[in-house]
């Protein structure tokens, strides 16, 4: 079932879901499982499993000479979402990114999911690989995000990179990212909400966030997406902090700001654990508003890290 068609479902009910990362290469799915079981008592309509690009390693010979190979740290996804809707018989959202793929192999990528019966995709561009200073494109690659989305929805009208099949269209429901607090390559706000409309235009049906713990964001966020005729579905995207270091590591990896009375409750708490305890009642604080506000979907961003998602879950669900 399509995300919007979960939400109409739901009839004004603000629902819970999630997301997973892979587990690093090597690991097994049960992580995945250990990740999702102590979460399905809430009942998710949908998980998202991430993607991830390559990375790059560099392989000693026995000369000394380094060689630089490409390495992904998390492959998987789509299997990952395939097992979670034969074990849960719930909905399993891929991302896709432009980071690490070709126009075919996303094409391809895409033939498998609309095989396996998954109805979401979030397009996203993805991140920089960890050397780089800033996102370069694969070869043969999308660009931008845009780019993306245009493939998946030429995808859904029957349009391949190479021939046009009308009896095969796709009809997934697309996805894409939003930034309560401008995404950091914007130059402003009103930049990014035309990048954001352009999408919406371009055939997205939903909009997830990138986190945030000041909900006012959130609510000048949604009120600005309207006043500029963004009408799709609206999900916040949610993280709880449970360790004094996120308070450097969120800023500066996500762009976000951290409000003071958050700040100033972690900086008060003596070690980890009673950071975990001051970012878990913030979130479900928070959680609870945005429910009284109205969203559509309260979407944690778990880190595969279950029990701090629980806990807040068990408090407003």
């Amino acid at each position: 079932m399509k995300i919007t068609e979960h939400i109409e479902k739901a009839a004004g009910k603000t629902l819970f879901s999630f997301e997973l990362i892979p587990p690093i290469k090597g690991n097994g799915i049960q992580q995945i499982y250990d990740a999702i079981d102590p979460l399905m008592e809430f009942n998710p309509p949908f998980i998202d499993v991430t993607y991830h690009r390559e990375d790059y390693i560099y392989k000693q010979h026995p000369t000394g000479l380094l060689e630089q190979v490409a390495y992904r740290k998390r492959p998987g996804t789509v299997a990952i979402c395939a097992s979670i809707m034969n074990r849960y018989k719930v909905d399993a959202v891929p991302h896709l990114i432009c980071g690490g793929f070709t126009k075919e192999e996303t094409e391809n990528a895409l033939i498998d999911l609309q095989f396996l019966g998954i109805d979401n995709v979030l397009v996203l561009r993805g991140d920089a690989r960890k050397a780089d200073a800033s996102f370069i494109p694969t070869p043969g690659g999308h660009t931008y995000a845009t780019d993306l989305l245009e493939q998946v929805s030429n995808f859904n009208r029957g349009k391949y990179l190479h021939d046009n099949y009308d009896t095969n269209r796709t009809d997934f429901c697309i996805g894409v990212a939003g930034y309560p607090e401008k995404h950091f390559e914007a130059p402003n706000l009103k930049t990014d909400f035309n990048y954001l409309k352009k999408k919406v235009d371009m055939g997205a049906n939903f909009i997830v966030t990138q986190m945030f713990f000041d909900n006012q964001k959130y609510f000048d966020f949604v009120r600005t997406c309207r006043e500029n005729d963004i009408t799709v579905p609206i999900i916040p995207g949610l993280k709880p902090i449970t360790s004094a270091k996120q308070l450097i590591n969120l800023p500066k990896i996500f762009h976000i700001d951290i409000p003071e009375d958050l700040s100033d409750a972690v900086l008060a708490c003596s070690d980890d654990k009673a950071v975990k305890e001051a970012g878990i009642e913030w979130m479900i604080q928070q959680s609870r508003e945005l429910m009284k506000f109205g969203a559509p979907v309260l979407h944690y961003y778990t880190m595969s890290n279950a029990e701090p998602t629980r806990r807040i879950a068990e408090a407003i669900f």
